[in-house]
């Protein structure tokens, strides 16, 4: 049976706080590390997300999927200079993603010159 790698990874949120580092196995998706961070985040903070559909994942300039797994969004394993990889988490709530019923309204203005 071929042993599973595992990488060190820490996220930093909006305020530059760092949460959840521990070691994570290259076969945990994406949704599952956004459960943990969700069960984890900080009470105290102003911007706390409600499920794992208000966090995104962001490494290496790319947002991470749910369904795929570290190996499969290209995490590198193995040894690295540093040790630990950070990644970034943004907070994005479903409220502020829905359509705001703002309703454009247009006009015509029709000037006549005699």
């Amino acid at each position: 049976m071929a042993e599973v790698e595992s990488i060190e990874l820490k996220f930093r949120i909006y305020d530059g706080t760092d949460i959840g580092h521990s070691n994570y196995a290259s076969t945990t998706t994406v949704a599952t590390l956004k459960e943990r961070l969700v069960a984890q985040w900080p009470q105290d903070k102003t911007v706390i997300p409600k499920s794992v559909n208000d966090v995104k994942l962001i490494y290496a300039g790319k947002v991470l999927e749910n369904s795929k797994t570290l190996a499969e969004s290209r995490i590198p394993f193995g040894d690295l200079p540093g040790g630990v990889i950070t990644m970034h988490v943004v907070v994005q709530p479903s409220i502020a993603r829905k359509k705001t019923g703002y309703v454009r309204k247009s006009f015509s203005l029709m000037i006549s010159v005699p």
